[in-house]
């Protein structure tokens, strides 16, 4: 079912979608109208179908009503961190060519380029009237969100309608959701888990959401009494953990809870379950093909592992270099073909080609293995990314950063284990001769010039830098010496 199929059934049934939280309550069919005067709004200001339409806003629901807004005016939605710096952000709407951007008023007057409006001046534009939608397929995109690898810059993940809503059909149907669920959502909408695994599932369950502007403690313990699944990343869990609101009564009517965007330490899913009396169901995915794969919901929840295939994704282990299929209890690359899979890199058509095998499936750069119960287990992954809170930090952008700075010689950005975040930023740096660095001094320096979540949380200076005999760094070295930086003492 599409996106606004799925928007305009919950209308004609009078449900609710937002239930009152810090906002007041919202019916699918107040949605339907919102996200009509949205469509109106955008064509009024020169969009086409088409035409990229960047979104770097603090979280509201808003965000949702312009999302489909962008669909039923046939435009492609292109969401933005706003904790992306202005150089960053010129980057996207240059390379997506977009025709406009929607942004919070301190980007308004900075930003040169596409034609810029506020959301709120969007917001008093678009009344509630829409001609018509504009007739698309499934093939049709639906949005851009970027992604990077370990070198170069970010790219653009193409992902279709059809993409969108076979994914979040088939999580309705593996977790169960109805229209009595009521999902706690305190994640981010800039990010593919929380604008589209979370909302485009709610909306095909026909199920109802608390929309929290961000997580905190304190506004989670609020809304778990009137809720029934909660999606969050591990840092949430390990948060909550430490809470000592956190009982079985706390979140016995619970029915599920589910965590992604990065790997669940084993100690979270163990003293979640011992705590609580629920396992968490960890799954996973990436930006360019959804959710692939999910622990059960009825069965065992297995720590460590995530899970089974969704309907409809076939996912092999296959060998990294020729992609041949590897048995059960082999380690190999991890790569997916199904409706999830994203439709290629915007303007990018060699990284596209490099990242497809020739029988159409996706390396997804990770490394994993089936166990004999058919559970899929993500060893490593063969690109550096370091996730920490849930987002992707690529290590070749921050150590660009770095080397720009005076004084530096050379640098090494890895991740290692974190007790809250998961994994967290870690920069070696060498100085150059005669150079005087200093920790936070550097620390101070990139905050000027990458988002904070990319800001390295420690800095340790050194002599030099292990290398192998081609000059390549050896970061596995770093991350085994450094691998102790946040635990205990």
């Amino acid at each position: 079912m599409d996106m606004l199929e799925a928007l305009r059934r919950g209308a004609a049934e009078g449900r609710v979608l937002v239930h009152a939280g810090p906002g007041p309550e919202i019916t699918y069919a107040r949605a339907l109208a919102r996200s009509g005067g949205y469509a109106t709004a955008l064509v009024r200001h020169g969009v086409r179908p088409g035409d990229r339409v960047a979104v770097q806003v603090e979280k509201t629901p808003d965000v949702l009503w312009l999302y489909l807004g962008c669909l039923r005016a046939g435009a492609v939605f292109l969401p933005l961190n706003p904790a992306y710096t202005s150089a960053e952000t010129a980057y996207f709407l240059q390379d997506a060519d977009v025709a406009l951007f929607v942004a919070d008023p301190a980007r308004v007057t900075a930003m040169a380029g596409p034609r810029v409006v506020t959301l709120a001046d969007l917001t008093a534009e678009a009344g509630e009237a829409n001609p018509g939608d504009v007739s698309a397929s499934g093939e049709n995109l639906a949005a851009i969100l970027y992604t990077s690898g370990t070198t170069g810059r970010s790219k653009g993940v193409m992902l279709s309608r059809f993409n969108l809503s076979s994914n979040a059909a088939a999580l309705a149907q593996v977790w169960a959701l109805t229209a009595a669920d009521v999902l706690l959502h305190p994640l981010p909408v800039f990010h593919t888990h929380g604008l589209f695994v979370a909302t485009n599932t709610v909306l095909t369950a026909g199920a109802s959401m608390i929309f929290l502007p961000a997580f905190s403690a304190d506004a989670v313990f609020a809304a778990l009494p009137r809720s029934s699944v909660m999606m969050g990343v591990p840092t949430h869990y390990a948060r909550l953990l430490a809470d000592p609101r956190l009982t079985r009564a706390a979140v016995g009517h619970m029915r599920l809870m589910i965590s992604g965007s990065a790997p669940l330490p084993a100690a979270v899913h163990r003293e979640w379950e011992d705590r609580t009396g629920i396992a968490i169901l960890e799954r996973y995915g990436m930006t360019e093909t959804s959710i692939i794969t999910s622990n059960p919901l009825a069965g065992e929840r297995r720590a460590g592992t995530v899970g089974f295939p969704l309907p409809g994704v076939e996912v092999r282990i296959g060998d990294p270099v020729t992609g041949a299929r590897r048995p059960p209890g082999e380690v190999g690359s991890i790569e997916v073909h199904g409706p999830n899979v994203f439709r290629g890199y915007w303007r990018a058509p060699d990284k596209t080609a490099a990242d497809f095998r020739a029988d159409g499936f996706f390396i997804t750069g990770d490394l994993g293995v089936f166990d004999a119960e058919g559970y899929l287990l993500i060893v490593g992954r063969s690109k550096d990314v370091v996730i920490t809170g849930g987002l992707n930090v690529y290590p070749a952008e921050v150590e660009g950063a770095i080397d720009a700075l005076p004084g530096v010689a050379a640098s090494a950005v890895i991740g290692v284990p974190h007790p809250d975040f998961g994994e967290a930023v870690v920069a070696v740096v060498v100085p150059a001769v005669g150079a005087a660095l200093g920790e936070e001094a550097l620390r101070h320096a990139l905050r000027e010039r990458l988002a904070g979540f990319k800001v390295p949380k420690r800095i340790v200076l050194a002599p030099d830098l292990p290398r192998n005999a081609m000059g390549k760094i050896q970061k596995n070295d770093l991350r085994q010496l450094h691998a102790n930086l946040f635990a205990p003492d």
